[in-house]
């Protein structure tokens, strides 16, 4: 890779994938709210689970642009690196470094979102004060490695799926999929691997959402798999994976033709 190639994939993966992730993230955030209080222990009436469905959403707007430009940073610049012939593991194993990177400032949001999302009338700084007072710097990144968990997973299904995709209907019709084609198969990719890593999510959102006492809180992903399924049964891994899948799919439409959007309008020679 070239000094200007370098320079050229920093500044494609930082500005498409900004506009990426603030938009998937801010369109359908409402879903996730309910997804999030769906997998949450307590019940809920309907009235609350459809109250105030953006509660948290300005932790969104502070975190979706860099996380999701980090991930593309890391994600492009493997895979150009890499030294592997096979496609399919060159993007799992860029997919795995996009997410490890992504996380960094992912995982705060999250924690900050997800207790926004289930305790409606506390402010965010309330809740980042809390946190830091109650539980110091490493309260913000209760549940990373049960965030790893669950996105790297995903993604190493997500990506490597998403840019098959889009290699097989370029193929077939002879050029380069349109924004709204790649758009189409992110959705696709990202519905399958999106049903398929549920449980991880469940067990995330059980982790952070947990009280500083909870057993739940330390537990290994893997662990509090096992505990629901002993305690609350099979289906109980499965808590939101209609919202989830949903908003995954959809959101996976608009983020990858959001990204492939911004390339075509800022990069076009990257396609």
């Amino acid at each position: 890779m070239t000094e200007i190639d370098f320079i050229r994939t920093i500044e494609h993966s930082l500005v498409a994938g900004s506009i990426a992730g603030c938009a998937v993230d801010l369109s359908l955030y409402p879903i996730d709210t309910i997804k999030t209080r769906l997998q949450e222990k307590k019940s809920l009436n309907k009235r609350i689970l459809f109250s105030s469905l953006y509660s948290g959403v300005g932790s969104v707007l502070i975190g979706s642009g860099p996380s999701s430009a980090l991930f593309f940073l890391a994600y492009n610049l493997t895979k150009q690196t890499v030294p592997i012939s096979s496609q399919w593991k060159t993007h799992m194993i860029a997919a795995a470094f996009g997410e490890i990177s992504a996380c960094l400032i992912r995982v705060p949001v999250e924690v900050i979102k997800q207790r926004a999302q289930v305790n409606r009338d506390l402010r965010l700084l309330t809740i980042v004060k809390s946190c830091l007072h109650h539980e110091g710097l490493l309260g913000l990144y209760r549940g990373y490695f049960a965030t790893l968990s669950r996105e790297i997973p995903f993604s190493v299904i997500q990506f490597p799926l998403w840019e098959l995709f889009k290699r097989h209907w370029s193929s077939k019709q002879g050029y380069s999929v349109s924004p709204w084609q790649g758009a189409l198969c992110g959705s696709l990719a990202g519905g399958i691997a999106a049903s398929i890593t549920t449980p991880f999510d469940v067990a995330k959102t059980r982790i952070i959402l947990a009280h500083h006492s909870d057993v739940d809180a330390a537990s290994h992903p893997l662990k509090i798999i096992k505990n629901i399924f002993k305690q609350e049964g099979f289906t109980a891994l499965y808590s939101g994976v209609i919202p989830r899948t949903m908003w995954i799919s959809v959101g996976g439409f608009v983020f990858f033709g959001a990204f492939e959007l911004a390339t075509s309008f800022f990069f076009p020679n990257n396609i």
